[in-house]
């Protein structure tokens, strides 16, 4: 009995079709995915993503090549904030709210924790990056 649902529940794995989505050409690290350079594939590829809503949009964190996978850790939300870019600090601490210039020392995307030199202080903080492209220090 016990044989004879193995091979049913093999039987039924097998007809089971799995998709993956793979770059159509060499994507470079730091590009922005377009559904023009993905595709659908009828294949299980191990740890690859499978609906194409969860790559396009998204920024390449590592280059990707064409048949491949595209795993969860290979791509990232876009960087709205570039290394050395000046960025508005925003420090928020108990109802009071001071704002400032800083110097970004890394790319970060919305919702990222980034380093920023203060650039009156000259000191280094740490914050959040907003939609708006400021960074919220928060103590």
């Amino acid at each position: 009995m016990r044989g004879i649902i193995t091979i049913i529940w093999m039987l039924m794995a097998g007809a089971v079709s799995a998709e993956s989505v793979v770059p159509t050409s060499a994507i470079r690290p730091r590009s922005v995915i377009t559904e023009d350079m993905v595709a659908v594939v009828k294949k299980d590829l191990r740890g690859g993503l499978s609906a194409l809503s969860d790559v396009v949009g998204m920024e390449a964190r590592v280059a990707l090549y064409p048949g491949r996978a595209i795993r969860a850790e290979d791509i990232g939300a876009p960087a709205v904030i570039e290394r050395n870019q000046v960025v508005q600090l925003i420090y928020q601490s108990a109802g009071l709210e001071i704002l400032t210039d800083g110097r970004a020392m890394g790319r970060g995307a919305v919702g990222e924790v980034l380093r920023v030199m203060n650039l009156s202080s000259r000191s280094t903080v740490v914050g959040t990056v907003r939609p708006d492209r400021s960074i919220l220090v928060q103590h």
